[in-house]
């Protein structure tokens, strides 16, 4: 076959590697060198520095509005275009021009969590399950019949960050499945997405990394778990700005307003909520580095003994 893969981040990169095991990736597509680091600099994308690696050849248009973005795709005679987070809403005329469509590997069990960020989104909201879908690409957002899905559990204390390198590789997993079905003659069945269960995951937005003490501590722990290691949660302890990197709830009742510090020892620091109490267990103060609650507190040990 001949195979087109589309995608950018480091998500991207073990499909990437699934669908170029037997030689079929004749291009790789993926968004523009941007501006990172303090320089600023242009940097490729993780899915080009791999496609290089490979010496896969990469094209990199801004999008696929222009008739030479199209014709340059379909002048690649493919048979199959796979898409990992590519960054790029395909339109229907690109949908069309591979001889079998246009594949996405989805990091949820669609069709809850269509959208950006379905991994943060899942921690977010408490969910004890995800997963990943190859679907079969349509023009609306993640609306297109599933083909194959693989489902994982969410651990308890698992990070945005742990989640998405398990879901990267179980979606280049499902995706190697779904080729070597395609190579064997048989094209997955595509399954329609029920109406009902549809969620949308918002891409992530740095202010929403604020904690507000008023809400429930089981619902301020998710969010700490799901913005780590991006946009990392903050907020203000004894007037002190701190980033917050880990943190679980404490089912108690306790008689202090929310924020107020309840006690602080080496196990962590719990500060008063909503609803029950969030213990600190790994903090960031401005400019420094992560570090255990022990470690904190012995840069602050008035804490100590405020929180006795």
């Amino acid at each position: 076959m001949r195979l087109i893969f589309a995608g950018t981040p480091d998500f991207a990169v073990p499909s990437l590697r699934a669908a170029a095991r037997h030689n079929e990736v004749v291009a790789v597509y993926t968004q523009p060198d941007r501006p990172a680091g303090r320089g600023r600099a242009l940097t490729p994308s993780p899915v080009k520095r791999e496609a290089i690696a490979r010496g896969i050849p990469v094209l990199q248009p801004e999008n696929f509005r222009s008739a030479p973005a199209r014709e340059a795709l379909r002048a690649l005679q493919p048979d199959l275009m796979i898409v990992v987070a590519y960054g790029l809403i395909l339109p229907q005329a690109v949908l069309d021009i591979p001889r079998f469509g246009c594949w996405n590997v989805h990091a949820s069990l669609l069709p809850r969590w269509r959208g950006a960020a379905p991994i943060q989104r899942a921690i977010e909201a408490g969910d004890t399950e995800t997963g990943v879908c190859l679907m079969q690409m349509e023009k609306g957002l993640d609306t297109g019949p599933v083909l194959l899905a693989q489902k994982t559990p969410i651990g308890p204390e698992e990070t945005g960050g742990e989640l998405h390198d398990r879901l990267a590789a179980l979606g280049a997993q499902v995706l190697a499945d779904g080729l070597g079905l395609l190579r064997a003659g048989i094209r997955p069945v595509p399954q329609p997405q029920p109406d009902a269960g549809v969620t949308y995951a918002h891409k992530l937005e740095k202010h929403e990394a604020k904690l507000d003490w008023s809400q429930p501590a089981r619902a301020l722990a998710n969010k700490v778990r799901a913005f780590n290691p991006w946009p990392i949660a903050e907020a203000e302890l004894a007037g002190e700005r701190v980033r917050i990197h880990g943190a679980i709830a404490l089912d108690e009742r306790v008689a202090a307003a929310p924020g107020t510090l309840v006690r602080a020892s080496r196990d962590g620091i719990d500060v008063a909520c909503g609803e029950g109490v969030l213990r600190l267990r790994t903090l960031q103060r401005e400019g420094g580095r992560p570090v255990s609650a022990a470690d904190y507190l012995n840069g602050r040990p008035q804490l100590a003994a405020a929180g006795a």
